[in-house]
């Protein structure tokens, strides 16, 4: 059976030769553990896709997230100088701005004119005329979300999707065949939410004018369905709903049920009904008093599911609760993992999550969020041996 096969069978709740193992990576450790150098990496579509594929096959996962979108071919075009310090790389554009590229960590863009707005102003914004957010560089260029589009189409800015986009997804299924699960990603509308005013006034906005709010939320929903449909039909194996603020921390159960589920309700049955593509959420953080809410959303399965002290999943019981209806990935202490000194350390924690995981199938083995980036690569390398010695069903 290959990756893809194993894959399939546990986002299905069968049980194939083994348990799967996929780990989503942080940017970071592309960065360090690749050879290539970070701007190649986070402003192309070959830089990425070859960082993607490389460490798939180093590590032996069964899947590869893509989780940044295809990359303008014209980047070069618009950048004038790339410079070295010991920190990382730095960018200057020809329009004056400047982004930093740390060696572990994402860019970050800072405007040529410090008087430029970098966040929406909730107060002024028409949910109805949203085409000024390409002029927002924070939430462009720090995070590429969509609905920035450089190439809008005739139906407008939160529908139509960049040819560029698909250029990493197509490059990785060219070249691991039809052998790995590939999966694709898109921002849920609350993410977008969070990114387009900023963390504490996007929450503070909930409260002060819930029904704009949702208004605001219903029009990003679109640009969310737009590129989850896109990459569904594209040949995606599985579409990843990554709305990392949704957690306890962030937002109640009632504010959950409000801000959240409607519209990742929307994403999935839009991908469900276009071509039947697995979804599944990434929601960091404590989301153990959500676990059935998240199931309102008819996503198929939940990735992250943090362990205490990160949250508070325990995964025999998320198991027990969930396990019937959704795939459950991950629930392995990525900051354990980190600081483990051994790799023995790290394989014990991966058998804690097979032994809680893998009954009855739908168990998919994996860090809890991102693999930090100065992670050895030895440990990493050394899950393959549990998930191939006890990570067999019969």
């Amino acid at each position: 059976m290959n990756s893809k096969e194993r894959m399939a069978f546990a986002m299905r709740h069968q049980e194939a030769d083994r348990v799967p193992l996929m780990c989503q990576l942080a940017v970071g450790h592309y960065f360090l553990n690749t050879g290539l150098p970070p701007h190649q990496i986070w402003f192309t579509s070959e830089g990425f896709a070859q960082a993607l594929v490389q460490l798939q096959a180093r590590y032996h996962f069964d899947g590869i997230l893509i989780n940044i979108p295809g990359r303008d071919p014209r980047f070069p075009e618009q950048v004038s100088s790339i410079a070295n310090n010991a920190d990382g790389e730095i960018l200057t554009w020809r329009n004056g701005d400047v982004t930093f590229i740390p060696w572990d960590d994402n860019a970050q863009h800072q405007p040529a004119d410090p008087a430029r707005r970098e966040r929406a102003d909730f107060e002024t914004i028409d949910p109805d005329r949203l085409e000024f957010l390409d002029d927002l560089p924070m939430y462009t260029w720090n995070t590429y979300h969509v609905p920035y589009l450089a190439d809008k189409g005739e139906r407008g800015p939160l529908q139509e999707v960049p040819f560029y986009f698909y250029r990493t997804m197509d490059l990785v299924k060219a070249a691991v065949g039809h052998t790995v699960s590939i999966h694709g990603e898109v921002f849920s509308p609350f993410t977008h939410y969070m990114e387009l005013f900023g963390y504490e006034r996007a929450l503070i906005t909930l409260i002060e004018d819930p029904e704009k709010a949702e208004a605001i939320l219903d029009r990003l929903t679109e640009a969310s369905v737009a590129w989850a449909v896109a990459q569904a039909r594209s040949g995606v194996d599985a579409v990843l709903i990554s709305s990392a603020f949704a957690g306890a921390p962030f937002v109640s159960r009632s504010m959950y049920r409000r801000f959240v589920v409607p519209f990742e309700r929307r994403v999935t049955a839009a991908v469900h009904g276009a071509t039947g593509t697995p979804v599944y959420t990434h929601t960091c953080g404590s989301i153990g008093d959500r676990l059935e809410l998240m199931a309102e959303s008819g996503t198929d399965g939940i990735d992250t599911l943090d362990p205490p002290p990160l949250g508070n999943v325990e995964l025999a019981d998320a198991k027990r609760r969930i396990g019937e209806r959704l795939f459950i990935k991950g629930n392995m202490n990525p900051v354990a993992i980190l600081q483990y000194p051994t790799v023995s350390e790290v394989q014990d924690e991966a058998r804690r999550c097979l032994q809680a995981g893998k009954p009855s199938g739908g168990y998919i083995l994996s860090t809890a969020c991102s693999v930090a980036p100065r992670v050895a690569q030895e440990k990493l390398k050394s899950l393959l041996e549990v998930v191939e010695t006890e990570g067999a069903y019969k």
